[in-house]
């Protein structure tokens, strides 16, 4: 009896010990991203954009992987809340055991899970965050960002701002990371272009809770030739509408950041405020063969058209594929090098990861909306290469004290 046992203890060890190794080596096989978002709290953007890393992952999948291993994707909701994207970051690296971090929607979230992979020396790319500190001022050697900065954006619509020829200018935003940063960097770089303008008022709303009649009154109020939007979603949605039943934009001149995605156009439908200046992303009439040929995957994948979120989250996948693929491992260090310089073919044409920095050169389209058969659309539309907005490399020095890591 005493030998069966041993000799059954033996045989159960002997099977633990199989299925372990054959687990570990599955695992080398497997390359887990493992992704945090606010899922619930930005479903117009981030539905789409999940669907954008999924198309990306099947197709790098299909063609064999990244040097010979699959990617899979490990998914989070961080409740638009710093707090719970840093724990479920924690999660995704303890438990999950994900090879890398990427993701984040709101700029404060971004800013956490940043310094988070800052302090456990773990590569992060932040695929959606605006805000300017995620590179400048809270910059650090664990992240790279992806999509055009807040910075960026707003230089793409100063030369705009600009042939207006307005002098008093009222500025409307989000009260958060995001919109303080996008409010501050449109008055220093329109003051910088245009000496004599004023700011004659300004309105900082509640994310999501905007009083949207009082605040169009205030901005009424102050008599303003042209208006800086930030607003966005609902909070767009609805200071729209309450300006247009005010006839607050009439003869109103208007630039605005965002609002040219379909994400947020699709809401505004037929009061889409025709004349605007915007970023945005007109995929419906963008001829170029790499943008045709996502496109035309995409609505084979999905049956649905994309939106700016399906192309951040593609090119976050296809950007975290080439950068494991260059390093030849996903191991931190070696990560973070292989991204210096790193080149990217996406929807939108090849983009960079600066070394100085870590922000890609992914651009926005800039145009006019229109309304078009009750959607909003956008007209007169090009595309501004993020290169062509980017402060040098003296600029970058003094808002980054990294910056020669």
């Amino acid at each position: 009896m005493h030998i069966s046992f041993r000799l059954t203890s033996r045989l159960l060890a002997g099977t633990a010990l199989a299925i372990a190794s054959f687990c570990a080596i599955a695992a080398q096989d497997v390359i887990r991203i493992g992704e945090l978002n606010s899922y619930k709290a930005q479903p117009a953007f981030l539905g789409p954009y999940k669907n954008g890393m999924e198309l990306a992952l099947e197709q790098i999948n299909a063609a064999g992987g990244v040097n010979g291993r699959k990617l899979e994707l490990v998914i989070r909701d961080d409740n638009a809340n710093p707090g719970d994207a840093v724990r479920a970051a924690q999660e995704l690296l303890a438990r999950e055991k994900v090879d890398v971090l990427t993701g984040t929607f709101l700029s404060h979230v971004g800013l956490a899970v940043a310094d988070f992979a800052k302090h456990k020396k773990r590569f992060f790319l932040a695929s959606e965050p605006l805000t300017d500190k995620i590179v400048w001022a809270d910059g650090n050697r664990y992240t790279y960002r992806l999509r055009a900065s807040t910075y960026m954006q707003v230089a793409m619509l100063i030369p705009e701002a600009v042939k207006m020829h307005k002098k008093r200018w009222a500025i409307v935003y989000p009260n958060y990371e995001y919109g303080q940063s996008a409010a501050t960097t449109f008055k220093t770089l329109l003051k910088q272009a245009q000496p004599d303008v004023e700011f004659v008022a300004e309105q900082a709303s509640p994310l999501g809770k905007i009083d949207a009649g009082n605040v169009v009154q205030a901005l009424a109020d102050a008599k303003p030739d042209a208006l800086f939007n930030v607003l966005f979603a609902t909070d767009l949605t609805k200071f729209v509408r309450a300006g247009s039943q005010r006839n607050f934009f009439e003869g109103l001149s208007a630039v605005s950041l965002l609002t040219g995605e379909p994400e947020y156009l699709d809401t505004l439908g037929n009061e889409t405020p025709e004349g605007w200046v915007v970023t945005g992303y007109p995929w419906y009439a963008i001829d170029t063969p790499e943008h045709k040929a996502f496109l035309e995957a995409y609505r084979a994948r999905f049956n649905d058209y994309p939106r700016l979120g399906t192309v951040v989250g593609y090119n976050a996948i296809k950007s975290l594929a080439a950068g494991i693929a260059k390093a030849g491992s996903t191991d931190t260090d070696a990560l973070i090098e292989a991204f210096k310089g790193l080149e990217v073919d996406t929807p939108f044409g090849r983009i960079m990861y600066r070394g100085i920095d870590h922000q890609s050169t992914m651009g926005a389209y800039v145009g006019s909306l229109a309304i078009k058969d009750g959607h909003g659309v956008m007209t007169d539309f090009r595309y501004v290469d993020g290169a062509s907005v980017q402060p040098d490399d003296a600029q970058v020095r003094a808002w980054r004290p990294d910056s020669a890591n």
